[in-house]
């Protein structure tokens, strides 16, 4: 088997419980040819995700960010846009419609931006786990700018108690459920992405920018935003405390993620 890129997801896969990377992780990539691509795909922000390629050395690495919604490269710190799917601004005030019957903390991303409408208790908890602040402002404001500038939402993010998230989910999969991706990684979050994107249809592009088939990629995952990314590289790894549709997809059940279980597999397979 001739692996000859990594793909992974970063939360609840590759970073460890302090949500960081762990030194035997470091160390295992650090062990990897410098040219040798390591492709982070996850459903952060840019900025979230961009501060773990430098702790890699790996600044000038594509990114795919969004589940695969925005996928851009780096050059020198400098991103270049390599592909972008946005959620419509009608499809944003339809959500908000619903929404808005509700206490649901709703979150807009776009680029390279995060609007949040308050420093509320979601709000601190997501800038503490991603290291990246919020810029606050009314998503009446900043869907109409989208308008005017004919963009969209990247991402929209969910957050609220459990009873109003699987009621908001109901709802949206009754009238959404054929245009946008929802993700549940908790019983308090949904994740909102345009269906016409993947993780596995991002890295599909990214790699044949180099040259490189699907089936020379090694990949890891933990969540359902990942079970077309393990089924479709050469090699796909779930971790132990994956969801059991992932596991039930992947070559390979390694360690959990607090147990390095992506360093473990690399290990195996690569030194």
């Amino acid at each position: 088997m001739k692996i000859s890129a990594i793909c992974t997801d970063i939360d609840g896969t590759l970073l460890d419980k302090n949500r960081q990377l762990s030194a035997r992780t470091l160390d295992v990539f650090a062990a990897l040819p410098s040219d040798f691509p390591i492709i982070l795909a996850s459903s952060r922000m840019p900025s979230a995700m961009a501060h773990l390629l430098e702790e890699f050395k790996r600044i000038d690495n594509p990114l795919i960010c969004y589940n695969g919604g925005f996928v851009i490269r780096s050059k020198n710190k400098d991103y270049q846009q390599v592909d972008s799917t946005y959620i419509s601004t009608e499809t944003c005030r339809e959500i908000f419609q619903l929404t808005g019957q509700t206490k649901v903390h709703v979150s807009l991303y776009s680029g390279d931006n995060w609007y949040a409408p308050t420093r509320d208790k979601w709000t601190i908890k997501e800038e503490m786990v991603t290291k990246v602040q919020a810029t606050l402002d009314h998503h009446h404001a900043v869907i109409g700018n989208w308008e005017e500038n004919r963009r969209g939402a990247h991402k929209v993010m969910c957050m609220g108690n459990a009873d109003e998230i699987q009621w908001l989910y109901d709802k949206l999969i009754e009238t959404q459920g054929t245009s946008l991706h929802l993700y549940r990684s908790k019983d308090t979050y949904i994740e909102i992405a345009p269906k016409a994107i993947s993780k596995a249809s991002a890295l599909k592009q990214v790699l044949a920018e180099l040259a490189i088939p699907m089936s020379e990629a090694l990949a890891f995952g933990d969540n359902y935003n990942d079970i077309s990314l393990i089924e479709e590289v050469g090699y796909g790894v779930a971790v132990a405390n994956a969801r059991d549709e992932v596991k039930a997809v992947a070559k390979e059940i390694t360690a959990t993620n607090i147990e390095d279980g992506v360093a473990k597999t690399i290990e195996k397979l690569l030194l």
